[in-house]
């Protein structure tokens, strides 16, 4: 992130298609904007599954990434990293935070994006606090909701 200026906050709420579906249009939009990023999940089976998604969500289309953990794998060169920490390993412009990870609201991103799902009560609440502590921060925050199509429509912005 540019010295001395703030992360947007962008919460993505999923009400359909599974988060590794929703995820990869999204980093293939951060990728279009020259950016790097950081896809950060706890559970080791999200992000097998977000690495096998990104492989074959668009057949026409190709998003480089890797696992930290990978054997062989060299966090920095990943445009893409998939990780369990949030240390930002292959300096990332954006990072993708998913199931509860937290962050300070000033992290050190041009873009803090927060998925949840709307049947993951626990998620939803940390999503919540995070939206309100970038709100009382005076972030700009953005709230998108997932059509019935899986595309996303705005429901408020800052």
């Amino acid at each position: 992130m540019a010295a001395g200026r703030s992360p947007e906050w962008w919460f993505y709420h999923l009400t359909g298609a599974p988060l590794e579906r929703a995820a990869g249009p999204l980093l293939a939009k951060c990728l279009e904007k020259g950016w790097r990023v950081l896809a950060v999940s706890p559970d080791p089976v999200r992000r097998t599954a977000l690495d096998e998604t990104l492989w074959t969500f668009d057949e026409h289309a190709f998003l480089p990434h890797a696992c930290d953990d990978a054997e062989g794998s060299d966090p920095a060169r990943q445009p893409i990293l998939i990780s369990a920490a949030t240390a930002n390993r292959n300096t990332a412009d954006a990072v993708f935070l998913m199931d509860g990870v937290s962050l300070a609201p000033d992290a050190p991103f041009a873009r803090c994006m927060v998925m949840f799902d709307d049947a993951d009560k626990a998620t939803r609440t940390v999503a919540r606090a995070q939206f309100k502590a970038a709100k009382s921060a005076g972030l700009t925050c953005r709230y998108f909701q997932q059509t019935p199509k899986g595309g996303w429509k705005e429901a408020g912005s800052s």
